[in-house]
C-alpha cells in the first residue's frame, strides 16, 4: 500500500493539478462531453442474482424485519448458512454477450457507457490487484469492465465507469446485530470488511453523521481502488455516488481529482468526474441528479442519472418500465437546460438484457435516428423552452409522470439552425412556437427553412405576434415531434 501510495502522490505533486480546491477551480468541462447528451448506465452484479426490491438487496437483506430480511429467509434459510457472499457462486454470467450489449446501446443511439465497476456491496466488476473478491477471480470469471469497454469502444462509445464503493464502510454492517455470517471476524482481505455498524438513527444524506466516520484506511484502500480503475481502464467519466460528499473524504476526493486529471493531461486527453450534491466545490467537476431534474436552465452543464425501471435500478422480478415516450421526453428537457442524460438498464444474473428495457431502448433508438440532430453536439438556446407543465425538481422525483403536452416546447441550437420540439404530437396537427413570433424579444431574424426531422411531409408555416405555427399531418403515437429551423 505504501508503495502505491507513494506512487499516486507523484503523480499529483507533477501536476498541472494539486490536491487543492483552488488548484481543480481551474477544471472545465470538456466540449466532447457537453456533445454526447445520451449515455447508458449498467447496474449489474451479484444483487441481480436473488432480484428481489432493488439494489441494495446486500445492506436489506441484513435489516431485520425489512422485506429483504423475510425475503432471504424463506428463500436461502438462515444468514448465518447462506449470507451475501453466498451469492457469488450463482452470478455465472452464463449468457453475457457485450458485444450484443454494445450494439443495443449503439441502436438506442447512446454516445456513451457508464458500468458500474464496484457497488456498496464490495464486488468488483472488474480485474483486481487489490481484491480477489472480483468478478475476473469469482462469479463469471470474466472481466466484465473491461469487456464491456472494448465492445462499445469499438462502436465508438464513449467509456466511463462508476464507483460506489465509499458506501461499502457502513453498507453491510446491520448484520453483525445479529447471527448472520457477517458476525464473523472480518479481515481486510474480506468481502464484507469493514461492516461497520450504522448509529441509530443514522442521516445518510449528513456531511458528517454523527457516530460513523471513515477511517484512514479505507479511505486510503478507496483512492487505490479508484486510482487502479483510472490506470487499467482509462475511463473517461468517473460517476461517484452520493456518501463521497462525507466530511472525512473531501481530502481524499483532491488527491483522486488530481490524480485523475493530471494523468488524463499526460495523455493528453481531458476527462470527467460526476458527482452529486456538493460533494466537489462548484465547478471542479460536473453536478448530478439523481432521478429527477431541473426545473430551469442552467449557465453550467450538469448529468441526470435515472433508470427505465421506476422501482430499482437492477434488474429484479417485480420491476415497472417508464414508457419510452417519458423517458424521451425527458432527454429533450435534459439537453434543453443544458445537461445530459444517463439512462439506466439492468441486466439480469445470466447476462441477456430483459425485453421490456430491450424495447425501451429501441423505441429511443427509432426517435433518435429520426430526431437526433436536434439533440446531439447542440447547444441551449436563449431560453429552453414554453409551455404551460411545470414538475417539481430535484433527486428522486422521477417517480411523477410530467404530463407534457404538445404545447410544452423545448428549444436547441446548432449552426445556423434552432431546434423547437413539441414534447408531445398535437391533436390537430397544428404547432405553435410564442418564442419564435414577431412580436417576441427572443427572436427578430429571418427563418429561412423549417423542416420536420421524422417526415418528408411539407410543412405549413405561419407567422405572426402570437408566434411561429407550423401545421403537419396528424400523427398518431406519443413520441415529441422535432423541427428544424434554419434562420439567417
Amino acid at each position: 500500500m505504501h508503495d502505491r501510495l507513494a506512487a499516486i502522490r507523484r503523480v499529483i505533486d507533477q501536476g498541472p493539478y494539486t490536491d487543492d480546491w483552488a488548484s481543480l477551480a481551474r477544471y472545465e468541462t470538456p466540449a466532447w462531453y457537453q456533445n454526447l447528451k445520451f449515455g447508458i448506465f449498467i447496474h449489474w452484479g451479484v444483487f441481480s442474482v436473488p432480484a428481489f426490491a432493488n439494489e441494495w438487496y446486500s445492506r436489506n437483506m441484513y435489516v431485520q424485519g425489512s422485506p429483504e430480511y423475510e425475503h432471504h429467509i424463506a428463500t436461502y434459510g438462515p444468514h448465518r448458512d447462506f449470507g451475501y457472499k453466498d451469492f457469488i457462486p450463482l452470478f455465472r454470467a452464463e449468457r453475457f454477450d457485450p458485444e450484443a450489449w454494445a450494439e443495443l446501446f449503439a441502436r438506442a443511439r447512446a454516445r456513451y457507457v457508464m458500468p458500474v465497476a464496484e457497488h456498496h456491496d464490495g464486488f468488483q466488476m472488474y480485474r483486481s490487484a487489490l481484491s480477489h473478491w472480483n468478478a475476473y477471480e469469482m462469479g463469471p470469471r470474466r472481466d466484465v469492465l473491461g469487456e464491456i469497454h472494448s465492445a462499445c469502444r469499438s462502436r465508438g462509445l464513449v467509456c466511463g465507469a462508476s464507483s460506489h464503493r465509499v458506501e461499502h464502510y457502513w453498507f453491510m454492517g446491520m448484520g453483525k446485530r445479529f447471527d448472520s455470517d457477517i458476525r464473523d471476524p472480518v479481515p481486510r482481505d474480506s468481502l464484507y470488511w469493514p461492516s461497520v455498524t450504522e448509529p441509530e438513527p443514522f442521516d445518510m444524506q449528513s456531511i458528517d453523521p454523527e457516530g460513523l466516520t471513515p477511517s484512514e484506511e479505507f479511505l486510503e484502500d478507496w483512492l487505490l481502488r479508484t486510482c487502479e480503475l483510472i490506470d487499467r481502464y482509462r475511463p473517461r467519466i468517473l460517476y461517484f455516488d452520493w456518501w463521497i460528499q462525507h466530511k472525512a473524504v473531501r481530502p481524499w476526493l483532491q488527491k483522486l481529482a488530481a490524480y485523475y486529471y493530471n494523468q488524463a493531461a499526460a495523455r493528453g486527453e481531458t476527462v470527467v468526474i460526476n458527482y452529486k450534491h456538493d460533494a466537489f466545490p462548484f465547478g471542479c467537476a460536473v453536478p448530478d441528479v439523481e432521478r429527477g431534474q431541473f426545473a430551469d436552465m442552467k449557465p453550467y452543464f450538469w448529468q441526470t442519472d435515472t433508470a427505465i425501471a421506476y422501482n430499482s435500478w437492477c434488474w429484479t422480478e417485480g420491476n415497472s418500465f417508464k414508457p419510452a415516450e417519458d423517458l424521451v421526453r425527458d432527454l429533450v428537457d435534459i439537453v434543453s437546460k443544458n445537461g445530459t442524460f444517463l439512462l439506466n438498464v439492468g441486466p439480469k444474473p445470466d447476462g441477456t438484457i430483459s425485453d421490456p428495457d430491450r424495447a425501451v431502448l429501441e423505441a429511443i433508438g427509432d426517435w433518435m435516428a429520426a430526431n437526433g440532430e436536434a439533440i446531439r453536439d447542440t447547444r441551449p438556446w436563449k431560453i429552453y423552452g414554453e409551455g404551460p407543465t411545470r414538475f417539481r425538481e430535484g433527486h428522486f422525483t422521477d417517480g411523477e409522470r410530467k404530463g407534457f403536452t404538445h404545447q410544452d416546447v423545448r428549444y436547441t441550437r446548432k449552426g445556423d439552425c434552432l431546434y423547437a420540439v413539441a414534447l408531445a404530437p398535437s391533436p390537430d396537427g397544428v404547432y405553435t412556437f410564442p418564442a419564435l413570433g414577431t412580436d417576441s424579444p427572443h427572436f427578430r431574424g429571418v427563418i429561412r427553412e423549417t423542416v420536420c426531422l421524422d417526415t418528408d411531409a411539407p410543412v405549413a408555416v405561419a407567422r405572426d405576434g402570437e408566434g411561429l405555427h407550423l401545421r403537419i399531418p396528424v400523427r398518431d403515437g406519443a413520441m415529441p415531434v422535432a423541427f428544424r429551423i434554419r434562420v439567417g
